[in-house]
């Protein structure tokens, strides 16, 4: 089945969108990525080039483990998926694509006729109507024609045909969506203007027979030229809630504080709007605190498996509710000041847990991110909190990077020097005490990165 855009229009003149299908123009896919994203998108586009839709998708999703928030690789593997006929794993990646920021046309276009071809002509005309305006005028014609709308698309292709654009591919969309009103005179009409006349016959009947309305899918997949397959649909470990966002990392699990003790702060943003937050008051600030109760979104590989919290030995237990903006942890105080009627009868305290073994930490360049605080000097004191709860520290190197996310600064605070395994299972380690990190190779800048290394130390 030849791939080229001569085939295609042979197939159904004027029938092509602006983008096709298998052209692999696509600016930008790999520009932004990590090299092995761009080796497999390469190797992706190359098989598109052959017409190997199957091996294109394998090379494609390569590419968005490797890099799963870039709106290009979805792209690209959008495209790899209508190539091999999987039209609704194609649909749900495409629209990932586009909440990731991609608001091409092409990319719109091909989302609107995967959703038709899948079934979804809600999301379909949805997607169509939000978009109208940053989508060619003849492709958006034959698009709603195909998502059930003839009669918009007759109106909007001859006020296009009437307006001067009078191309083979306006009238040939024209005469389809003609088709599809169910106007077949002027329909043929219309045809006639391009298709020769030994051949109008049998245009005319392939439009017939794909004309009826249980045949949505398979009037895109001779559109585009494809064999339509059984879709199992995108694989789960793909799916772009796996793999959170910046404002995510640095999420938190807000704490509950027990009775003796202060009411929570809670989240800040919901007390002071958009002002500063204020500065840090002294009985903020003990001689000795305990580790911020802090929680971050998971690596991509641990979010699949869902998120636990475990309560810690301390006071405080994590609530288990991230929120989606980035947000600071506070430092609790082991000990505050309460009315005598409110401390317990027994004054002997109880002995703190026995100190988790120290893991064995191989070398490397990956980093775990521990938390994100308002100020320079709190993140050095959770610094110091974290060296006391996790022993894994010893010998790490503190990494403080500052952060711009709308329009606030972060303090986030990492620990580096580590082999990407060690990272992982310090992270695991920290989880299983009730917080949580992200380990990042130490070469990535993370989204919202302002000033990279604000203070490295070795321990």
């Amino acid at each position: 089945m030849s791939k080229t855009m001569t085939a295609k229009s042979n197939r159904m003149l004027g029938l092509t969108l602006t983008t096709a299908l298998a052209t692999l123009a696509l600016t930008g896919c790999t520009t932004n990525v990590a090299p092995p994203a761009q080796v497999s998108a390469a190797k992706a586009q190359e098989a598109l080039a052959k017409g190997k839709g199957d091996r294109a998708v394998t090379h494609a999703e390569a590419a968005v483990l490797a890099t799963p928030r870039d709106p290009a690789a979805r792209a690209l593997l959008g495209i790899a998926y209508i190539e091999a006929g999987r039209f609704q794993s194609a649909a749900t990646t495409l629209t990932e694509a586009v909440a990731l920021g991609d608001s091409s046309s092409r990319t719109l276009t091909r989302l609107a006729l995967a959703q038709i071809a899948a079934g979804q002509q809600a999301a379909a005309l949805a997607t169509l109507g939000r978009h109208k305006d940053a989508l060619d005028p003849a492709d958006y014609g034959l698009a709603i024609a195909l998502a059930g709308r003839p009669q918009e698309a007759v109106h909007v292709l001859g006020n296009l045909l009437r307006s001067g654009t009078n191309t083979m591919k306006v009238r040939q969309n024209l005469a389809y969506s003609l088709a599809l009103q169910g106007d077949w005179r002027n329909a043929r009409i219309m045809a006639a203007e391009d298709v020769p006349a030994d051949k109008l016959g049998d245009t005319m009947s392939k439009w017939a027979v794909l004309s009826t309305p249980e045949m949505y899918h398979r009037r895109i997949a001779d559109l585009l030229s494809v064999k339509m397959v059984q879709d199992p649909g995108q694989p789960a470990m793909l799916a772009l809630r796996n793999f959170d966002s910046v404002d995510q990392l640095a999420a938190e699990t807000l704490v509950q504080e027990q009775p003796i003790e202060t009411a929570p702060k809670g989240d800040f943003a919901s007390r002071f709007g958009t002002g500063e937050l204020p500065p840090v008051s002294q009985s903020d600030r003990p001689a000795e605190r305990q580790a911020p109760a802090l929680a971050v979104a998971p690596s991509a590989q641990r979010a699949m498996l869902g998120r636990t919290s475990v309560a810690p030995p301390e006071t405080a237990t994590p609530s288990g509710r991230f929120v989606s903006r980035e947000v600071v942890q506070n430092i609790p105080a082991t000990a505050r000041s309460v009315p005598a009627a409110a401390r317990p009868t027994a004054q002997a305290r109880t002995p703190a847990p026995a100190a988790q073994p120290a893991l064995a930490m191989a070398s490397g360049d990956y980093r775990v991110q521990l938390g994100s605080y308002f100020s320079m000097s709190d993140a050095q004191t959770a610094w110091k909190v974290f060296l006391k709860r996790h022993p894994e520290l010893d010998g790490a190197e503190k990494v403080i990077t500052k952060a711009k996310v709308k329009g606030k600064i972060y303090y986030r605070v990492a620990a580096g020097g580590f082999a990407r395994s060690s990272a992982q299972g310090l992270c695991q380690s920290v989880k299983r005490g009730g917080a949580g990190c992200i380990a990042y190779a130490a070469s990535r800048t993370l989204p919202g990165t302002i000033e990279n290394n604000v203070r490295v130390a070795s321990r």
